[in-house]
């Protein structure tokens, strides 16, 4: 495996997750798609670099006072119980199905942001 592109898609990822972009979205088809690594293991590598992504990001934000606690515990709970959920159903499928339905994923968020872009603003 060439670790420059192991880096290169760490770092990528790293830069779009910082920017809460959501990393992930570009990092699973860079290492499915030009590392060939398989649809189970790069999203199981995505959820440990968000996991790391995520806890400087917190640090950060909490640093600079962009942190809103109000509610969080309810946003807490219902992330770990879908979590949990979620990752239940991803062991059940194949990592053939798992590739597809990360594909459509990708596919409803570029429609979102396409609809999004010529969405007129509305006046406040």
């Amino acid at each position: 495996m060439n670790i420059f592109l192991q880096v290169f898609f760490g770092f990528i990822g790293g830069i779009f997750g910082g920017l809460g972009m959501g990393g992930g979205t570009l990092l699973i088809p860079l290492i499915t798609i030009f590392l060939g690594f398989d649809q189970k293991l790069s999203q199981g590598i995505n959820l440990i670099t968000f996991l790391v992504m995520a806890i400087f990001s917190l640090a950060i934000h909490s640093r600079n006072n962009l942190i809103e606690t109000k509610g969080i515990a309810y946003i807490i709970f219902g992330g770990i119980l879908s979590t949990i959920i979620g990752s239940l159903f991803a062991t059940m499928l194949s990592g053939v199905i798992l590739k597809r339905l990360f594909g459509a994923f990708l596919c409803v968020l570029a429609i979102d942001g396409f609809v999004k872009v010529f969405k007129k603003p509305k006046n406040h």
